[in-house]
C-alpha cells in the first residue's frame, strides 16, 4: 500500500477550481508526502495534460481526485433561486453534467496513477475493480459510518475521513436538506466511529493546519493527515489573490449552498448570509453562479465570491509547499514525542 511508502504522513487535499496545480502536487510528493491533482471541473484532455506535466516535475507517486456524479436536480427545486439571483447578478445557465466522469475514468485506466480518490460518492465495485486492474489504489471520501461501510463493501482501499472542520465542499455521498438538522461530525468523533466500524486505513481531513494537529490525528487512529487550506498560500498553489489575502483574516467560516447548490465551508460573507436557504442542486447552481463569482474575483469583491477555507484558515502560511510539508512533519514528530513523555495521572 502506498501509505507504507510515504516518508511523511501528509497528503495534499485536492483543491479543485484553481489552487490545485501540477507544481503544488509535485512539490508535496517530492517532500515525502502524497500530492493530489484535483480533476474537478476539468475535461479529460486537460486532466491528461496536467498528469503529464506533473510527471515531468516529479518522479514520486501522486494521486488524482475525481468528483463522483450525482443525479440531476429537478428545475422546480432551484428555478426560483436562480430567478432571484438573476434580478441582481450576472447569471449563467443552470445545467447538469457528470463532470466527465466516464472520460476521466477511462483516462485513468489507460494512463494510471498510484491513487485515485473520489468525492461526492463512491464508485461501483466494477469501477473500483477496473482501477485496481490498472494498478491504482482507490480512496473514498466519507463523512459518516454509513458511507464508510458502503465504500468498504465495494472494495475501497482507504477511507478519507472528512470532518466538519474541512474547507470546501462536504464530501458526503448525498446532499439532502433534510440531513441539515443533524450537525456534521467533527474529525475526532468521526475517526473514533470509523475505527470501530470498518477495518480500513483512515486519512484524517478537516481543520488540520499544524504539526500538532497532524500528531493528534495519528494518535486518534489515522494513518495520515490530508491537508488543504494550509497550502492555499504556498508558492506553488494557484489560489486567487483575493482568497490568499482573505484566509489570513480571523473571519469565521460557515457552511453554505449559496454558491454551488452543495454544502461547502467557506469564509462567511454577505452573499452567504443573504442566501442561507439556498436549495440543494449541484452542479446546476454551480453553473448558474459562475459569472457572478468570476465578476467578484475580477473586481476584488470578497462579499460575492466563494472563499472556500477550513476552520483553521488563519494559520495558513506563505512559503514553499515542500518547506511546509517538512515543517509539519518535524512539528508532528515533536508533538508525538511530547505526548509519549506525558505521564497520565494514575497510570
Amino acid at each position: 500500500m502506498l501509505l507504507d511508502e510515504l516518508n511523511t504522513p501528509i497528503v495534499l487535499a485536492p483543491m479543485a477550481g484553481g489552487p490545485s496545480t501540477p507544481e503544488l502536487t509535485a512539490a508535496v510528493s517530492d517532500a515525502g508526502g502524497l500530492g493530489f491533482l484535483a480533476a474537478g471541473y476539468l475535461g479529460a484532455d486537460d486532466l491528461g495534460g496536467r498528469i503529464k506535466l506533473t510527471r515531468t516535475l516529479t518522479s514520486a507517486a501522486f494521486g488524482v481526485n475525481l468528483f463522483y456524479p450525482s443525479a440531476p436536480s429537478p428545475v422546480t427545486s432551484f428555478g426560483d433561486y436562480v430567478d432571484l439571483l438573476a434580478r441582481e447578478f450576472p447569471i449563467g445557465e443552470p445545467r447538469f453534467d457528470t463532470d466527465a466522469w466516464a472520460a476521466k475514468l477511462d483516462l485513468l485506466i489507460t494512463d494510471p496513477v498510484r491513487v485515485v480518490s473520489c468525492t461526492f460518492g463512491c464508485p461501483s465495485g466494477k469501477e473500483i475493480a477496473r482501477l485496481h486492474e490498472a494498478g491504482s489504489e482507490v480512496w473514498v471520501t466519507v463523512t459518516s459510518v454509513a458511507e464508510a461501510r458502503i465504500a468498504a463493501e465495494v472494495g475501497a482501499d482507504v477511507l478519507i475521513a472528512q470532518g466538519a472542520e474541512a474547507g470546501g465542499h462536504r464530501g458526503s455521498f448525498a446532499d439532502r436538506p433534510e440531513d441539515d438538522t443533524a450537525d456534521p461530525l467533527g474529525l475526532l468523533t468521526l475517526l473514533q466511529l470509523l475505527r470501530a466500524a470498518v477495518d480500513l486505513p483512515l486519512i484524517a481531513s478537516g481543520g488540520i493546519a499544524t504539526g500538532a494537529a497532524v500528531a493528534a490525528a495519528l494518535v486518534a487512529g489515522a494513518a495520515a493527515a490530508q491537508i488543504g487550506t494550509a497550502f492555499l498560500r504556498t508558492d506553488e498553489a494557484g489560489t486567487a489573490p483575493l482568497i490568499r489575502d482573505a484566509v489570513t483574516l480571523d473571519t469565521p467560516t460557515m457552511l453554505t449552498r449559496a454558491f454551488t447548490g452543495r454544502r461547502a465551508r467557506g469564509l462567511r460573507n454577505q452573499f452567504m448570509l443573504d442566501h442561507r436557504d439556498a436549495p440543494s442542486a449541484y452542479p446546476e447552481i454551480h453553473y448558474a453562479t459562475g459569472p457572478l463569482r468570476a465578476a467578484a474575483r475580477a473586481s476584488g469583491n470578497a462579499d460575492e465570491v466563494n472563499l472556500w477555507a477550513g476552520q483553521a484558515h488563519s494559520l495558513a502560511a506563505e512559503l514553499p509547499a515542500g518547506e511546509l510539508v517538512r515543517q509539519l512533519s518535524e512539528d508532528a514528530k515533536t508533538a508525538l514525542n511530547k505526548a509519549l513523555s506525558i505521564r497520565i495521572q494514575g497510570c
